[in-house]
């Protein structure tokens, strides 16, 4: 059992999606909302410490990927996963889309889904349906952050440019894309 489990590999051998008729993903989480570490998981299955934010910051969200799937910068489907209380690294939580953020990065387009864990996780977001339900000043410090924590990289901060939310459909469209891409490279 032991070895079973230590071969899963959350990238790999998870599905994208928890359940497809109530649209619920399975979002990995690689870092808990409070902190300033970059923590990566990486394809041959651990956990990886990319880097300290340079800035004077702090994840004010919990942040994970979409298993299964490969966006053009070569890497999973970023989340912004709306939580209560930071979850643990390597944690798996059944969520649901709310949005995504367009951006832009040194690799290229780098969107970021936004997702609130299903409401048997935690009612508390229960009545959030789309990004328009978080207020404005909650929008805004998601926006301020992905524009913000690369100020002092060299080489970064410079091509960081941050659109705006997109919809739902948006996303799915994004997800479907992406699902599609890394079966084509695996």
């Amino acid at each position: 059992l032991l070895t079973s489990i230590m071969s899963f590999n959350l990238e790999k051998d998870l599905a994208t999606r928890a359940d497809y008729e109530k649209k619920i993903l399975h979002v990995v989480v690689e870092i808990s909302r409070g902190a300033s570490n970059k923590i990566e998981y990486r394809p041959e299955g651990y956990f990886e410490l990319d880097r300290t934010l340079y800035h004077q910051m702090y994840y004010n969200f919990d942040y994970g990927f979409l298993p299964q799937t490969l966006e053009g910068d070569g890497d999973p489907i970023d989340v912004v996963l709306l939580t209560t209380h930071p979850v643990p690294m390597g944690c798996v939580v059944k969520s649901r889309i709310i949005g995504m953020i367009q951006t832009k990065d040194q690799d290229g387009e780098d969107m970021k889904l936004i997702c609130v864990p299903v409401e048997k996780i935690d009612p508390r977001r229960s009545h959030v349906n789309s990004y328009e339900d978080l207020n404005s000043h909650l929008q805004d410090e998601l926006l301020g952050f992905f524009k913000e924590y690369k100020k002092l990289e060299k080489g970064k901060y410079d091509k960081v440019e941050i659109g705006w939310f997109k919809s739902i459909e948006e996303s799915y469209h994004l997800i479907d894309k992406a699902i599609e891409t890394y079966k084509n490279h695996h």
